[in-house]
């Protein structure tokens, strides 16, 4: 079922949710597996997870919670999560080792590393995940090479450089330099760490998503800390769908038959997970041309073959906004209300808080917000999954009013 507002430029499509069928990918042994992984990084602690009655209050729901990535690491984004996870499972494969049996530092011995010194791995990057291959190469030893959609900003790859990776812009849209980075990885040899998945490479897509569960299960033990056992609503940003796919998958394994109602939120000049849920055959479809929107770090025109079934099948709604949903987002985490907390967000950490705070004050909106269950009683989970990774756009966001409400 399609709605489509045509004052707000919101266009959503509301689906039945399956109700057997588990991805065992993210069962309750790999949660432990990566929880404990990255626990054994230096500098590891549980990002924040930031509740907002205030604002909770304001839109008429019962508690608004944001788990806040950007502490992550200290890379101001939650991609090092899947990267990091992804290396080392590949690693333990190159050495004939069980993940569960080694911990981050095991990487860092110097028999290790002079096992593994000579590896590169390839990417291609909106930024964040870039970074993060960056910092977790560099931190083994091994060298990297990242290569960028055009139009990138100079400041993440600036980050990504400083991370310890060789950075390139490329002249080609997001899915396009994907391409290239394959090539390149075919022709030199270098190993491909992507999140994209693809037909003949799901494997290490697969890895980074299950990279993401740590996130989704920190949030549920502060939750738990809160008096809150399950959130009734989970808002999840996507760009290939790595991320929404690994933290769906997680939780539709986690309460089987009972999991959040989950809304996949996306830019529309890149709602590749929309255009797949609206052509109502099962199957993954495209978006094509520049993909030009503020939230770069969901700017990808190709669904990840891997998690699209898990978003497919679980989630209960697909939205495609407009570029000022998003930037309201910023607005609202970056201007607080009362004692409420301030976050500092990025354009593609915020959509979801954007939405909703149309959702619930619109009335041209209410169906959709109808369809959702949303309401006084609701209790809803963001992932603020980057913070000012561009500190230009942020600042002119904030500062300038760019890409003000429509209203």
């Amino acid at each position: 079922m399609e709605r489509v507002n045509e004052t707000y430029g919101i266009k959503a499509v509301v689906s039945d949710i399956a109700t057997e069928g588990f991805p065992k990918i993210f069962n309750e042994e790999v949660v432990e597996g990566v929880r404990n992984f990255h626990a054994s990084i230096k500098g590891y602690q549980a990002t924040p997870l930031v509740r907002l009655d205030e604002l909770s209050k304001e839109l008429g729901v019962s508690r608004i919670y944001v788990k806040d990535e950007s502490y992550r690491f200290g890379l101001n984004a939650f991609k090092s999560l899947g990267g990091t996870f992804a290396i080392a499972k590949f690693l333990c494969e190159k050495l004939g080792v069980d993940i569960h049996d080694v911990d981050f530092e095991y990487f860092k011995s110097q028999e290790i590393k002079e096992k593994i010194k000579d590896i590169v791995f390839v990417t291609a990057t909106d930024g964040n995940h870039g970074r993060g291959i960056a910092w977790a190469a560099t931190q083994l030893g091994c060298k990297s090479v990242v290569y960028l959609p055009k139009g990138s900003a100079q400041r993440r790859v600036d980050a990504i450089i400083e991370a310890g990776a060789e950075a390139y812009v490329t002249e080609l849209n997001y899915d396009d330099a994907v391409r290239l980075a394959t090539q390149k990885g075919e022709e030199n040899g270098w190993y491909l760490i992507q999140d994209t998945g693809f037909e003949g490479y799901e494997k290490i897509p697969n890895w980074i998503s299950q990279g993401y569960i740590t996130m989704a299960d920190e949030a549920l033990d502060q939750l738990k800390l809160d008096g809150i056992q399950i959130p009734t609503h989970v808002f999840l940003q996507a760009g290939v769908g790595a991320m929404a796919g690994g933290v769906l998958g997680y939780y539709v394994n986690k309460f089987k038959g009972n999991h959040p109602t989950t809304v996949i939120v996306e830019p529309e000049q890149a709602a590749c997970i929309y255009k797949s849920a609206l052509a109502g055959d099962g199957k993954p479809h495209n978006v094509t041309g520049d993909l030009n929107t503020i939230m770069a770090g969901l700017a990808c025109g190709e669904p990840n073959t891997v998690t699209w079934e898990i978003l497919r099948d679980f989630a209960k709604a697909y939205v495609s906004c407009p570029d000022y949903v998003s930037a309201n987002g910023v607005r609202i985490l970056g201007n607080s209300i009362g004692q409420d907390k301030k976050i500092i967000s990025g354009e593609s950490g915020s959509v979801g808080v954007g939405l909703l705070s149309l959702l619930m004050v619109k009335p041209e909106l209410e169906e959709l917000k109808n369809d959702l269950g949303l309401n006084e009683n609701s209790v809803v989970l963001f992932f603020n999954t980057e913070g000012d990774t561009d500190p230009e756009n942020y600042k002119k966001i904030v500062h300038e009013g760019k890409n003000p409400s429509i209203f």
